[in-house]
């Protein structure tokens, strides 16, 4: 990673005087008017970085995420050229271990095979500013309408280059989607970009990602725990139970006045506590004084009331239990696994899935372009997950249409990728995780190319066999996905809503239609017809690989560069 004494400091007062020049030798002029509110980012910048205005003039803001801002940012160097930067803006929130497996990730794998590198990097306090080279790069929507075949081929076979770099580090980027992997069509240049969400593979190379992926997995045992722990309630144990009452019998409670009145804050203290997200007391269980978010005033305990008490549990202890669902909840937090659900395929949920441990997984990543692992929880991930994400790419490229998948929640989404790859192929998949999707009726698995050009409207599917056609079939049959009840990895029952269910529905009728999938129309002039109707099936091969339910029979990116549809490139 370069310093920034290699930029000249006279780079934002020249700017300012009008001689800054880009590449080409022309001057850098705004293509638009700046708004108020991102003027008033880029000077929130600037007073949150202040070293930023040594060295770089900020044009504007060129993109916005949950994690990050970005900028466009030129800069003079000392040999007078001047060069424009990206300039990322890490939110203050972010992690610090997070932030330094990213860097770690761009300056290992970066700079090489369609990866992003890094150029320099700043930090102010809890403000951190990574500087990348900046590549003007082509919308993904105006790509559709005037791509070719042989662009399409190129821009695939640049993609797993880049997934095959990142791939050898033991890097999942986890996020692989157009907007993510920058394409310049005039200068055949590509960036993958973006790890925020990355994670290491168990043999990772990024010493950082180690850390993060073990934070993660202790996380997901705390949330396991937690969640496990809420569902259900808790006996208090002997000991604690004696414990409170021989201090209500020594101490009785303090009366305090209801509603509490709050004192006067100090110097330098709040008058209200701050709360934080997720924040709960451990005592609430134990106590019973705190209900949910109000608070009650405190009782007294009698010693008689709770002798009696006394009675009264041993009296329920000796008769009979009433419901068999009540005791499972009393007894134990955790299913035993000897027992099996009775509303399987219901759509209620019974007390021994509630009893069920929650399945917590890692689930980053951009709706649509999920993995069918990471919509059924599975546990273990690999860097098939970005191959999948790839092959949704490659069907948005083919079919013209983007997004392709585009759902409200998981169960949804899993839906759509059914009625794409089939209920059978869906069913078998899932067993591999210990997982169980139900399915009212069949559905078939589409044929790729007669789904592509049906949706790009080349009509070359009326030269093929009617039996293609009715592939192309109502789906409106799927009803969602519920973990299997003999599952080693238990999770809670999900079922899929009716709204969820009736928008599956609607998609699956506009495919046997015209099929205008949330999507924008393809603009493919007529000389190009002939072009799309001629695509190879080494092409949907490729697709159909990319697209493999199984992430362990999914290609690789390594094996799909080799494969023949990129021969001769």
């Amino acid at each position: 990673m370069a310093t920034l004494e290699s930029l000249s400091k006279d780079s934002f007062n020249l700017h300012q005087n009008g001689q800054l020049k880009n590449d080409s030798g022309k001057e850098n002029k705004g293509s638009h008017k700046l708004s108020t509110e991102i003027k008033m980012d880029i000077e929130k910048l600037y007073e949150a970085v202040p070293r930023l205005s040594s060295f770089f003039f900020i044009e504007d803001k060129i993109g916005e995420g949950t994690f990050s801002s970005v900028y466009l940012a030129t800069a003079q160097l000392k040999s007078g050229k001047v060069e424009r930067f990206a300039l990322k803006h890490l939110i203050p929130t972010s992690h610090p271990v997070r932030i330094a497996a990213e860097l770690q990730c761009l300056t290992v794998a970066g700079g090489e095979d369609n990866v992003m590198g890094v150029k320099y990097c700043l930090r102010k306090d809890d403000h951190v500013v990574i500087v990348m080279p900046y590549l003007e790069h082509d919308s993904f929507l105006d790509l559709l309408s005037s791509m070719k075949l042989e662009d399409v081929r190129e821009y695939m076979y640049n993609l797993l280059k880049a997934l095959r770099r990142i791939h050898h580090f033991g890097i999942i980027h986890r996020d692989i989607k157009p907007s993510n992997f920058l394409y310049n069509g005039c200068l055949k240049k590509y960036a993958l970009v973006d790890f925020g969400l990355a994670q290491g593979t168990p043999n990772t190379k990024i010493e950082l990602l180690k850390v993060v992926r073990t934070e993660d997995q202790q996380k997901s045992c705390l949330k396991t725990k937690s969640a496990t722990s809420s569902g259900i309630k808790h006996p208090p144990s002997q000991t604690t139970s004696k414990a409170l009452v021989q201090h209500s019998a020594e101490k009785q409670p303090i009366k305090r006045p209801w509603p509490p009145t709050q004192a006067k804050p100090g110097k330098g203290e709040s008058s209200v506590p701050r709360s934080v997200f997720g924040e709960r007391s451990m005592n609430v269980r134990n106590t019973g004084i705190f209900e949910g978010a109000s608070v009650k005033p405190a009782r007294s305990i009698k010693t008689a009331d709770i002798t009696s008490r006394k009675i009264l549990v041993a009296k329920r202890k000796a008769g009979p239990s009433k419901s068999t669902s009540s005791c499972l909840i009393r007894k134990s937090s955790v299913c035993p696994s000897n027992l099996t659900c009775d509303c399987y395929t219901t759509d209620r949920i019974c007390s021994v899935c509630f009893s069920r441990r929650h399945q917590v997984a890692p689930r980053a990543g951009t709706p649509g372009f999920r993995a069918p692992e990471v919509l059924m929880k599975c546990p273990h991930q690999t860097s098939a997950i970005d191959m999948w994400s790839a092959g949704v790419v490659f069907l948005s490229l083919l079919s013209a249409r983007y997004p392709f998948f585009k759902a409200s929640d998981d169960l949804t989404a899993l839906a759509q990728i059914m009625t794409i790859r089939g209920s059978k192929e869906t069913v078998q998949a899932a067993k591999l995780f210990g997982k169980a999707v139900s399915c009212s009726k069949e559905c078939p698995k589409l044929d790729l190319r007669t789904l592509c050009e049906r949706l790009r409207g080349t009509h070359c599917f009326s030269k093929r066999k009617s039996s293609q056609k009715s592939e192309l079939m109502d789906c409106s049959h799927i009803s969602g996905t519920v973990p299997a009840p003999d599952a080693k990895d238990e999770g809670i029952k999900q079922t899929a809503s009716l709204s969820s269910i009736q928008e599956v529905q609607n998609q699956a009728r506009k495919v046997t239609q015209d099929v205008e999938w949330n999507s924008v129309k393809s603009k493919a002039k007529s000389s190009d017809v002939k072009n799309w109707c001629a695509v190879s099936d080494l092409a949907y091969d490729l697709l159909d690989k990319l697209l493999d339910l199984n992430p362990a029979t999914r290609i690789t990116a390594e094996m799909a560069l080799e494969h023949p549809f990129f021969e001769g490139i």
